[in-house]
């Protein structure tokens, strides 16, 4: 077998409470994992990196002998999780719990939940590539070079200096902690805010922590606004009309969280009536139907396509060619540590949705 970095070479701060399952297996006795949907390359790659006493069961039909331990999937079914009785965890293999699992689990009162955070790096690698865009104006100014355009060179320039500038950063986990030490090396103000300001935080970086009902006061001081929050019944529509309002002038916002945590026609107007200086966005509003109707989706019901001050995503801040092989690394050392009787990291909260 290969052996797995520890959590702490991976660098996957634990954003969630680490639990174990009730109960531990030992070395002596496999850990059976039901992964029903997974391409025979991944499966190989996973394995590898497995300990010798986790054993994986993949397909889309139900086990004949249905004692697994833990399921693998982000979206799964009643059957699913009442087959086995033995089931005890469900991992999700990627950031963020669909409204369809957070429904059907509590039904399921001793089986918990898990996220995996391989994609972390990437997300936020991903938001300060659209904080920069955004501030600098790259879009626009690349488009008008492109037609032999040098007019910008020689106007006004509309762009943002960063250094010294304040940011502040809603949803202090794994992703907002890497955003927030990319903002840190261009020497920017940090602010913060998480549901326990105490919890594994970057005690090396000068970030000033407060709860989430601190956000109206914070606002006025935020040049920089970064949404990584989950979807949830309390985050949904947090910044409207009234938090962008509060925003200094030439403010920037990027949103790698979710699209309806802003009010989308409120931001439309901001950046319209130039109250804002520019947006990044990599999620949305829309989301085709179908594959067909990838070519022509608006992912807004209001056109920010028509404004030069946004830099527009298609949701892909988790994707790079790394994604699957991190995948496969994050995922392995959770079996591993279940497969120990270890602690789990990254146990879902799912009255509170992440």
């Amino acid at each position: 077998s290969v052996s797995i970095p520890s959590p702490s070479a991976l660098q996957y701060p634990c954003r969630y409470p680490v639990s174990r399952i009730s109960h531990p297996v030992s070395r002596t006795m496999p850990l059976t994992v039901y992964y029903p949907s997974i391409e025979p390359d991944l499966l190989t790659d996973l394995q590898a990196q497995l300990d010798p006493g986790v054993r994986i069961i993949s397909g889309p039909d139900l086990p004949a002998e249905s004692d697994y331990e833990v399921l693998i999937t982000g979206r799964p079914t009643r059957e699913q999780l009442a087959a086995s009785p033995r089931l005890r965890a469900v991992v999700v293999p990627w950031a963020g719990v669909p409204e369809t699992m957070r429904d059907l689990v509590p039904d399921f009162p001793h089986v918990e939940v898990h996220n995996l955070h391989h994609n972390a790096d990437a997300t936020a690698e991903l938001a300060f590539a659209l904080l920069l865009a955004a501030a600098k104006r790259v879009v626009p100014l690349d488009q008008k070079l492109r037609d032999g355009d040098w007019s910008a060179r020689y106007g006004s320039s509309e762009t943002v200096l960063l250094h010294s500038k304040t940011a502040l950063i809603l949803g202090y986990g794994s992703i907002g902690q890497r955003v927030a030490r990319y903002c840190h090396a261009l020497g920017m103000t940090l602010l913060a805010t998480r549901r326990d300001p105490t919890k594994d935080a970057n005690d090396d970086l000068p970030v000033e922590l407060h709860l989430p009902d601190a956000l109206r006061d914070l606002l006025p001081r935020a040049e920089v606004l970064v949404v990584t929050l989950p979807l949830t019944s309390e985050t949904e529509g947090l910044i409207g009309r009234r938090e962008l309002d509060l925003l200094p002038d030439n403010a920037i916002l990027v949103n790698v969280g979710r699209g309806p945590i802003v009010d989308q026609q409120a931001l439309f107007d901001a950046l319209r009536d130039g109250r804002m200086h520019s947006a990044g966005l990599d999620v949305w509003y829309n989301y085709p139907e179908g594959e067909e109707a990838r070519a022509h989706t608006l992912p807004a019901d209001v056109p920010f396509h028509t404004l030069e001050n946004i830099v527009m995503s298609p949701h892909r801040g988790g994707d790079t060619m790394d994604t699957d092989r991190l995948r496969m690394a994050d995922l392995a050392r959770i079996l591993n540590a279940a497969s120990r009787g270890e602690p789990m990291p990254n146990r879902v909260d799912l009255e509170a949705g992440y």
